[in-house]
């Protein structure tokens, strides 16, 4: 028997204090921020660090526009009011997201459809999303999750064969890519996240890329509270406006963060391939599976129980939920991730949207939300787990202990498994 786990007395591997937060700042960074005061523009998207940040950052994902919101949400809602979603129209997205996902859908009055996801790569499901279309369907909203493409081409050889547009969720993807192309670039209209917790951070704020004018003149008329006008005057497109502009002290970080924002994506990419390769000379657990066509940039490093490889007649939830108590006293960050399918969340159990039943009720829609209906997205939501710590400023040396740690308390997995039964 090994040493004694850390939650019955014995010494942690990672030592408290050791795992350093994310992002980490520079002078560089605070030069920025401070020239904010200088230019005396503090918002708008015509002040200066928006202006750069929006040419910068179309260029980066290859795209000819780009607009600066104050956020990932507002950039995802602006995206499929340009996209032309309407009030009751019904847009299909994944069961596997961070739920503001879907709110930015229902934002715009319309319908959150849910489809499965591929359980090896937590992305939706293509084969799962024509079942979903009908009549009032609009668009197809992909996730990027965890800094890991959805399979593009798939999603898009259905959106052309129905009629439909693809707006991306890119939020939690910033550099990475799909069969060598930069995510932002793929879809119709793509939004991303500035939140803190970002690969690309300036604290909060949201961009959205395309390559259509079109939908660029519609974006920002969403942003402004301003119409789309033909040549005539007469208005060609007009939606509710919300106030969705940018803030310069966070135009000015993003820009700071984004001159180094290959390497720290390098970075976590070194790390999460030293843990993924490591892990596969344990038992028990796995690292995430990278499909042949993405080259992720890990926003979250997820992790899976297997107990079968350990010969356990147990799910796969209890095993987990053993190891994460287990791992936590070690002093590795680890923690169940999802904890349900998004159609599993409260506001679309209840279906009750603004407070009286909208959309569902006001559009006359039967949509239902079983969470049975998603088993592939149950099996993620039950069988995975996040690993804090896989990012800039941590390195290697850190990997290591985790490492270590892992392998110290599958040593023991009977009291693992105690654990997991503990209150």
């Amino acid at each position: 028997m090994g040493s004694a786990l850390a939650i019955d007395g014995g010494t942690a591997v990672v030592p408290s204090g050791t795992v350093r937060t994310w992002p980490e700042f520079t002078d560089s960074d605070r030069a920025a921020v401070l020239r904010v005061f200088a230019n005396n523009q503090l918002h708008t998207n015509a002040a200066p660090f928006a202006q750069e940040l929006q040419a910068k950052w179309a260029e980066y994902c290859g795209v000819k526009h780009c607009l600066v919101t104050n956020g990932g949400t507002g950039a995802l809602h602006i995206a499929l009011a340009a996209a032309g979603v309407r009030a009751g129209d019904e847009v299909i997205t994944s069961a596997y997201s961070y739920w503001a996902t879907a709110a930015s859908i229902l934002h715009q009055n319309a319908i959150p459809v849910f489809a499965d996801v591929d359980p090896q790569t937590t992305t939706i499901d293509p084969a799962r999303i024509e079942e979903m279309i009908t009549d009032q369907t609009t668009a197809i909203l992909p996730v990027d999750i965890h800094g890991v493409p959805a399979d593009m081409d798939a999603v898009r050889a259905v959106a052309q064969k129905h009629g439909l547009l693809v707006v991306s969720d890119c939020c939690q993807a910033h550099g990475a890519a799909y069969k060598g192309q930069r995510v932002g670039g793929l879809a119709d209209i793509s939004g991303f996240s500035l939140n803190r917790s970002k690969n690309l951070t300036g604290g909060e704020g949201g961009l959205v890329t395309t390559s259509s004018d079109e939908h660029q003149r519609r974006c920002e008329a969403i942003l402004r509270f301003q119409n789309v006008e033909d040549d005539e005057g007469t208005v060609a497109f007009s939606g509710l406006g919300f106030n969705y502009r940018p803030h310069e002290f966070v135009n000015a970080l993003a820009l700071s963060q984004l001159e180094r924002l290959p390497t720290l994506n390098e970075r976590r990419k070194e790390m999460a391939g030293y843990l993924t390769q490591s892990l596969t000379e344990l038992a028990g657990v796995a690292g995430p599976r990278v499909p042949e066509y993405a080259d992720p940039v890990y926003f979250s490093y997820l992790w899976e129980a297997r107990p079968d490889e350990l010969g356990l007649d147990v799910p796969a939830g209890t095993l987990r939920k053993g190891l994460c108590r287990a791992l936590a006293a070690e002093g590795v960050p680890a923690r169940p991730a999802q904890p349900r399918p998004v159609p599993g969340e409260g506001v679309f159990q209840a279906k009750l949207g603004y407070g009286r039943g909208c959309p569902w009720r006001c559009h006359a829609r039967e949509v239902t939300y079983r969470v049975e209906d998603y088993p592939s997205t149950l099996k993620v939501c039950t069988s995975r787990a996040f690993l804090g710590g896989v990012y800039p400023p941590n390195d290697l040396n850190l990997m290591t202990h985790y490492v270590e740690a892992f392998a110290k308390v599958l040593g023991q997995i009977d009291r693992v498994l105690e654990l997991a039964e503990e209150e």
